[in-house]
């Protein structure tokens, strides 16, 4: 991976989706965030519908960020961790504040990563990194590439590396020129962008490792 000189523009959320195999995924990446973070962090993971979701219980152990999960209507907090509750989808409306539907399944899945990707492109643009993780279905793919549309950074687990290569494969196609990684380099970058150290515009251009 060949840096270019660091440019100014800096990022102000970063938004992460996965179904099957994403657990171990976001083991892998969360813990990597430094509390200094100036962005706010939003995450989607399939879940039972019918169960309460326990991301935050295993989380909050390992991560330096706060962890909580998402409540309707309430304002983004820079160096804070968002998981979306089960059976709701999280959207980023104006302000920013997080916002929960109940409206129809995308991927027969609520919440979606899809949802979640493109209320945040619009929301913030080209200040937003992208991550579409393990999972076996194709949720999370036009969600990147609206990211992508909007200017922001996109990244994917490197297929070969996910317990379920649906969905990044998916990604990857939905959105050419992505960066394709392995965990641990996904988990590296991302500990580089959010303490400002690596810029987005280095990043512009990466392709498959």
């Amino acid at each position: 991976m060949n840096q270019r000189p660091a440019a100014s523009r800096p990022i102000d959320a970063l938004v992460l989706g996965g179904s099957a195999g994403a657990v171990e995924a976001l083991s892998a990446i969360l813990p990597a965030l430094q509390p200094t973070c100036g962005i706010a962090v939003f995450v989607v993971m399939h879940l039972p519908r019918v169960r309460p979701s326990l991301l935050v219980d295993i989380f909050q152990p390992k991560c330096r960020l706060r962890v909580t999960e998402a409540l309707d209507k309430e304002p983004v907090e820079p160096g804070t961790i968002y998981f979306a509750p089960p059976d709701y989808h999280l959207l980023i409306d104006e302000g920013p504040q997080l916002a929960l539907a109940a409206d129809e399944l995308v991927h027969f899945s609520r919440p979606s990563i899809d949802v979640l990707f493109e209320s945040a492109a619009d929301a913030y643009g080209a200040r937003l990194v992208g991550v579409v993780l393990s999972g076996a279905n194709s949720d999370g793919a036009m969600g990147l590439k609206s990211v992508q549309s909007a200017g922001g950074t996109t990244l994917v687990q490197r297929p070969d590396t996910a317990v379920a290569q649906t969905m990044p494969q998916a990604a990857l196609e939905a959105a050419p020129g992505s960066g394709s990684l392995t965990l641990e380099q996904l988990a590296q970058l991302l500990r580089g962008i959010v303490a400002g150290g690596i810029k987005v515009d280095e990043i512009k251009g990466w392709t498959r490792v």
